[in-house]
């Protein structure tokens, strides 16, 4: 059986794999300031301690803008903590689960990404995320990395809950309608880690051995901003507290951030699919389930 050592926990994904996870093994759940990911020494005395078979690395270091003015944090956070966690994973002969971001790429294909497009992040989140991806990848120990995108629920600030507060507050929204990408709701994104480490039956590290790499995992279709504000507005639970009367669509350039963003970010994830036949639900639907929950 699997010993499982969660990081971050407390998040939008690692909050809900603190539930789907508790029947895959013993399972360890720990965040900030219990383990620090931009200290090797917490991650380091975390892990001998746990000893785990298994390690899931929720934690990031998210906030887009706030990353221009704090690169060094989100560098340490995203890419050297996640290091130091691969390096203790190979030590301890675990095998390791990682999320990282279609802001990796630079949105300029015009077409879905699949996992071998050369990434170009435009903003520092981007770049500390793929410095994560290329650390890992050079350790060596059994791993999967989860590239997902515009990953919402409604247990912590995200987009959704975003635009439900605007509606409340404003007669009139503007939303961007060039930012276009898929919709990942927490809940379903963690359902399939699970799902995946179940297949392992015991053993991932053994059902891994050929499997390891990057993988897209991201809401089934795709939609602009735009559009997915106005699916939030129209499955939002409470509609009576709204005051908006009209959405309209805005350009990016309207809406100066410190960060750029990529404009076309949507995933390929067939390579998911092929290899573990599991895939996430249309992002449409999930947001109509979330507002059930």
């Amino acid at each position: 059986m699997n010993k499982i050592l969660l990081l971050g926990n407390t998040g939008q994904v690692g909050w809900e794999l603190n539930r789907t996870l508790l029947s895959l093994g013993e399972l360890i759940a720990r965040d900030y300031p219990q383990v620090n990911m931009a200290d090797p020494a917490s991650i380091r005395a975390l892990v001998n301690a746990t000893q785990p078979t298994l390690i899931i690395n929720a934690t990031a270091y998210t906030d887009v803008d706030r990353a221009e003015i704090e690169p060094d944090l989100a560098m340490a956070i995203n890419s050297t903590g996640v290091k130091i966690l691969a390096e203790e994973a190979q030590n301890i002969h675990a095998t390791l689960i990682h999320y990282s971001t279609d802001y990796v790429f630079d949105g300029a294909k015009g077409a879905p990404y699949v996992e071998t497009d050369t990434p170009n992040p435009l903003n520092v989140y981007g770049e500390t995320k793929l410095g994560g991806e290329r650390a890992l990848e050079s350790i060596g120990a059994p791993y999967l990395i989860f590239r997902t995108s515009w990953v919402y629920s409604d247990r912590r600030p995200c987009f959704v809950t975003k635009v439900r507060q605007w509606a409340q507050q404003h007669e009139t929204l503007r939303i961007v309608d060039d930012q276009v990408s898929s919709p990942t709701w927490a809940r379903t994104l963690a359902e399939i880690t699970a799902q995946i480490v179940a297949q392992g039956k015991g053993d991932l590290a053994d059902y891994l051995a050929d499997k390891s790499g990057i993988y897209h995992l991201a809401g089934g279709g795709y939609c602009s901003r735009y559009e997915w504000a106005q699916a939030i507005l129209d499955t939002d639970p409470h509609p009576e507290q709204q005051v908006v009367k009209k959405v309209l669509p805005a350009k990016s350039i309207d809406f100066p951030t410190p960060a750029l963003r990529p404009l076309i970010s949507i995933l390929d994830c067939k390579k998911i699919v092929n290899t573990f036949q599991l895939e996430l639900p249309d992002w449409k639907l999930c947001q109509s389930l979330i507002s059930q929950t």
